[in-house]
């Protein structure tokens, strides 16, 4: 499942990992083999996935959050034994069920941790065609039933097995050939990454530096565009209170003639706000978009107090207050959909931007803290999805990299190295058009998420029903046994 995903990207690896998973609850004796096997699966998964937490905070809340998700795979399994009994039913049953447990994953607590989906590790296979149509959610479905067929072909070859397997990537092989929505124009895009001082956490101390990289190189962007992107925390220095910082982007904005998205730090009357703001030559400021989605013990920090017991760290975590805007911007009259970092791997942040009209969507993010670790290749792989899902490029500008021009079919024409100092320009696609993903993504998600929900109570109930029986039969024949009393002859007569 790990090599699935990026940057290794063996796409068939991920049916595999479902595959194995599958095979080894159709061998499983018990209720709780199964969740041993389940948990293994997930825990070894996101020890190998989430490293990138360390470099942040350290070992220890890397390896707790890795426990923590695993935690619900114990639940996928312990309930997918029973489920993949059935005959002929079996993977899809245990498909829905796979997708309510990683929406459960995905939504909670804290507001979940989507980062983990299974369709994440599809990008670039045949089964990342389903995206358009039922998001994330369809292609982790579809992933569980190739590699259930699979697995029913290696316990017991059978002609369902092979149903199993090819149909879902014959169909994922026919969606490739879908047509899509026509551009309604183009746009001349500049992604800015002016890179920071030096590796770390302690960059932020360094937000001037930041931010005059970032100037800097805007300000060598020699030929005419449409729009410019900075990444988030571009301008950690907010330009509504300093005046230096905010002569800065006015220098910038000037050189360019163009509107430019700066990421930067504002405070309301709500509290702190992690801020994307338009920034227009003629104008002045423009509209602005507040993160919606905030990362829990990073941005904010759930139950201070509690955590504080186990480590110091959490009071380097902040405070940051949610936004609720419509997730679009309006820059030279063109609509620019946002989702900030995290908020990437959320399908709302997204969806809800394209359908408040979102010509083109960006990702600015800011990633020079966790080094040149998996991190930025995970997400950019979220971004390619999501520009798969609903058929819009993508610009995804970074601090440090890596910084990614991303095509409606989810491909990257242009991309940065980490840690260096460049500007990525391209001429890219305007669409209006929604596809199903965008319109009824999160309906068929839970639709699937309740069927399966529902599967797996009733396959508990009628296990426990089994149980019962089986526990009065045999109560019923013990005392239909004749009494032999206590003498060692009767005794060693019986």
């Amino acid at each position: 499942m790990y090599a699935a995903t990026q940057p290794i990207g063996w796409w068939p690896a991920g049916i595999a990992g479902m595959g194995l998973l599958y095979f080894v609850l159709l061998r499983a004796r018990s209720k709780r083999q199964g969740a041993l096997f389940g948990w293994v699966h997930g825990v070894v998964t996101y020890l190998l996935l989430l490293p990138w937490i360390g470099e942040f905070v350290g070992p220890l809340p890397y390896i707790a959050l890795a426990l923590t998700e695993s935690l619900y795979s114990i639940l996928l399994g312990a309930i997918g034994v029973l489920l993949v009994r059935w005959p002929r039913l079996g993977p899809i049953a245990f498909s829905l069920w796979t997708v309510a447990v990683e929406w459960l994953r995905s939504s909670w607590p804290f507001g979940g941790f989507p980062w983990t989906r299974a369709a994440w590790g599809q990008l670039g296979g045949v089964l990342q065609w389903f995206t358009p149509i039922g998001g994330p959610a369809l292609v982790t479905a579809m992933l569980v039933i190739t590699g259930a067929g699979l697995a029913l072909l290696l316990h017991r070859p059978r002609v369902w097995g092979a149903v199993y397997l090819i149909v879902p990537l014959a169909l994922g092989t026919a969606l490739s050939f879908a047509q899509v929505g026509e551009p309604t124009g183009t746009v001349k895009v500049a992604a800015i990454q002016g890179n920071v001082p030096r590796l770390g956490l302690d960059f932020n101390a360094q937000r001037r530096a930041v931010l005059a990289n970032h100037v800097a190189e805007t300000q060598r962007l020699d030929e005419p565009v449409d729009l410019v992107i900075w990444p988030e925390n571009s301008s950690d220095v907010n330009p509504f209170a300093d005046v230096e910082a905010r002569k800065g982007i006015d220098a910038a904005v000037r050189h360019v003639d163009a509107p430019v998205l700066v990421g930067t730090l504002t405070r309301d009357e709500v509290g702190m706000r992690n801020t994307m703001v338009v920034f227009d030559p003629e104008e002045g400021q423009g509209e602005w978009h507040h993160k919606k989605f905030l990362q829990p013990f990073g941005e904010t920090m759930p139950m201070r107090d509690f955590f504080r017991l186990f480590s110091s760290f959490v009071d380097r975590a902040g405070n940051f207050q949610p936004g609720d805007g419509s997730g679009v911007v309006h820059m030279d009259g063109i609509a620019v959909g946002i989702a900030t970092c995290y908020e990437i791997a959320f399908d709302a942040a997204a969806r809800e931007a394209v359908l408040n009209g979102a010509e083109i969507l960006t990702s600015p993010t800011n990633n020079a803290t966790f080094g040149f670790t998996d991190m930025t290749y995970q997400q950019l792989a979220m971004s390619r999805m999501r520009a798969l899902e609903l058929d819009r490029a993508v610009v995804v500008a970074a601090t440090s990299g890596v910084s990614a021009i991303v095509q409606p079919d989810g491909s990257v024409t242009q991309s940065t190295q980490i840690f260096e100092a460049t500007t990525l320009v391209a001429d890219l696609p305007l669409k209006d058009s929604k596809t199903i993903a965008a319109r009824f993504g999160s309906v068929i998600e839970y639709t699937m998420g309740i069927i399966g929900a529902l599967i797996a109570a009733a396959a508990v109930l009628k296990d426990r029903n089994r149980r019962t029986l089986s526990k009065e039969t045999d109560t019923h024949e013990q005392s239909q046994r004749p009494y032999v009393g206590h003498h060692p002859d009767l005794q060693r007569a019986r």
